[in-house]
């Protein structure tokens, strides 16, 4: 069914992508070459395109030589005055107001289209491999400062459908390719989108980071924006929003499992234990939540470096042990990685004599 729609709805989007532009940041006139190798062009240029072979054959009519002259010059002068109208970008092809509206509304509903057909299973994989596809809903979210907000969505929403099933190396494969997103400027994108006052749009952008790098071969391209995604993610759990608090701790759970490196950033991360903290203590509607919170901090504490960092906690961390049941095996865990082992001094002082 996708392939079925898939060229009319890109179109569709496209189409209004190029028209969307400012006049001063689109591109200059291109090469016309239609009809260029065939005498009859079929834009009223017959008599001339004929007329220049068959010039040993007056037609009744035209009058003497010097009279079939001028009319020829004027007839070219006046197809460079329509040559030059057809290059004129505020010629035919410059839509107005209501025009452009038609565009927008056609090119939101073809994203609409494209939206709906990621949510069937059957259609998954094939538009997680379909470049111009991915190339398109990239390009609409790398815009979402200028571009219509339903566009954004819609194509947000398609790329978080499809994230189980993305390789970001398909901007680099020999697939054609017809805007050339590559895979950094798509985490970029991504990044954008992160940082955007909309609830909405940051919490998908959270939630498909935290997909994405579920697939190894995503890792070298988000790797290095892990910094500013921590501290986004970080400011995430800070708002009143529970789905904003369960995005950020979502992706920051993906994140933990990814390497050493995410979990001793994250851990020396400003504030990012006092609010994984106060997940649990609210507590968080959703259970779930709050148990990736918890085991995030388990994460954290495994690494030998961190150690030091969430001794501060241990109070903290003993109060949720012994008040929290839901929690209590967690915590019990990561106590016992704070106070034994025998790698810090401290920790294993205050294991053996019970410190607190």
């Amino acid at each position: 069914m996708f392939f079925l729609y898939h060229w009319v709805t890109l179109k569709q989007i496209d189409d209004w992508r190029d028209i969307a532009l400012p006049k001063e940041l689109s591109k200059g006139p291109r090469a016309r070459t239609l009809g260029v190798n065939s005498l009859v062009t079929g834009f009223g240029s017959e008599f001339e395109a004929l007329g220049s072979i068959n010039n040993a054959f007056p037609r009744s009519g035209v009058g003497s030589g010097s009279s079939a002259a001028d009319s020829l010059v004027q007839k070219n002068a006046a197809r460079v005055r329509s040559s030059e109208w057809w290059f004129d970008e505020d010629g035919l092809f410059n839509l107005d107001d209501e025009g452009r509206a038609e565009k927008q509304q056609c090119a939101v509903g073809a994203s609409n289209i494209i939206r709906n057909f990621s949510f069937m299973p059957d259609n998954e994989v094939i538009m997680a491999q379909h470049r111009h596809c991915l190339e398109t809903v990239f390009q609409c979210i790398e815009d979402h400062v200028t571009e219509d907000e339903e566009l954004v969505t819609n194509a947000l929403e398609t790329i978080v459908n499809l994230a189980p099933l993305l390789d970001l190396r398909i901007f680099s494969s020999s697939k054609q390719s017809y805007i050339k997103i590559t895979e950094k400027r798509a985490v970029e994108a991504i990044m954008g989108i992160l940082g955007s006052p909309f609830k909405a749009w940051h919490c998908a952008a959270a939630e498909l980071l935290g997909r994405l790098i579920i697939n190894p071969d995503n890792e070298p391209f988000l790797l290095p924006f892990v910094p500013q995604i921590h501290k986004r993610l970080v400011d995430l759990m800070s708002l009143p929003a529970f789905d904003a608090q369960a995005a950020a701790v979502g992706a920051l759970y993906n994140l933990a499992e990814v390497n050493v490196d995410c979990r001793l950033k994250l851990a020396s991360e400003r504030w990012a234990i006092d609010r994984l903290l106060r997940v649990i203590k609210t507590p968080h509607p959703v259970p779930e939540v709050c148990r990736k919170a918890a085991m995030i901090l388990e994460s954290l504490v495994s690494e030998p470096q961190n150690r030091v960092l969430l001794l501060a906690y241990e109070n903290a961390f003993a109060e949720i042990l012994f008040s929290d049941g839901r929690y209590s095996d967690t915590f019990a865990r990561i106590l016992y990685e704070l106070t034994s082992r025998p790698n810090n001094k401290v920790a294993s002082a205050r294991g053996i004599w019970g410190c607190g």
